[in-house]
């Protein structure tokens, strides 16, 4: 059981690297780590801003404790010129008490001044990384999307896009029904012309029936052809010759009839 668990967890895993790596940006990616440098250096410049207020706080308390301590001291040479030794000892023993605190915060304030150079130092360093990061990402990005588009422009060429092989593949299938429709159609004009097929509507003729149709039209044509050639041919002829037409009718209707044969002799009825 867990050996199935820990291949459909490695499965599972290849699944979801396989979705990032296809969803990932290199040039949001860039963009992200710059922002997060760009983060990071301003942190670092916040931290020499602090140093740098606690090292001038440091100097202004060493100077306020410096200026007691000459104040103290005018008063103890005040106090044992007038002959007040006790008030001179005791001005005396205050000063030497600043003088204990300025000593600490001297030694706080070369600390503080060693962090806040170190840290100037590192923020220059950062900031140099920064920048150089800066160029070399835009030039990343810049040649990333030139290759981006020189490889959309190719693939559009030859056709091995997405969404070119989508038009292709529509292409390709609208070809196929067309030929499939094409093929259908003269299939079914072979088998009604030969016979094999029953046309419901009765307008189907057989071979001898159309064959007889043909020659049937062809017979009316050639007919109505004499009509028209012999109706052009009495055009122009004219009235003169309908007229020699009629006379040569009459004169063969008179020699008909001299040519019927009379009896010289007329018969007789005996009674």
């Amino acid at each position: 059981m867990s050996g199935v668990m820990k291949r459909m967890g490695m499965i599972f895993r290849a699944k979801a690297n396989k979705a990032l790596d296809r969803a990932e940006d290199p040039r949001e990616t860039l963009d992200y780590s710059y922002q997060k440098q760009l983060e990071l250096l301003q942190k670092v410049r916040r931290g020499v801003a602090d140093v740098a207020t606690s090292r001038k706080r440091l100097e202004l308390q060493l100077s306020q404790l410096q200026g007691q301590s000459s104040k103290l001291e005018e008063q103890g040479k005040k106090a044992l010129a007038l002959g007040r030794e006790d008030l001179a000892r005791e001005a005396l023993s205050r000063r030497a008490a600043l003088q204990q605190q300025v000593t600490d915060l001297e030694g706080q304030h070369q600390t503080l001044q060693g962090e806040e150079e170190k840290l100037t130092l590192a923020a220059q360093r950062l900031q140099a990384k920064v920048d150089a990061f800066r160029t070399k990402k835009e030039t990343i990005k810049a040649t990333y999307t030139a290759a981006q588009a020189q490889t959309r422009i190719g693939e559009a060429f030859s056709g091995i896009s997405e969404e070119m092989g989508d038009v292709g593949m529509a292409i390709q299938r609208a070809e196929d029904k067309t030929q499939q429709l094409q093929a259908r159609s003269g299939a079914i004009d072979e088998l009604l012309a030969s016979g094999a097929l029953d046309d419901q509507s009765g307008m189907a003729k057989d071979d001898i029936t159309a064959e007889l149709d043909r020659l049937s039209g062809g017979t009316d044509v050639e007919l109505e052809l004499q009509r028209m050639k012999a109706e052009l041919a009495g055009g122009t002829t004219g009235a003169g010759s309908g007229q020699q037409a009629i006379e040569g009718s009459g004169a063969q209707g008179q020699s008909a009839q001299s040519e019927v044969p009379q009896s010289q002799d007329t018969p007789k009825f005996e009674k």
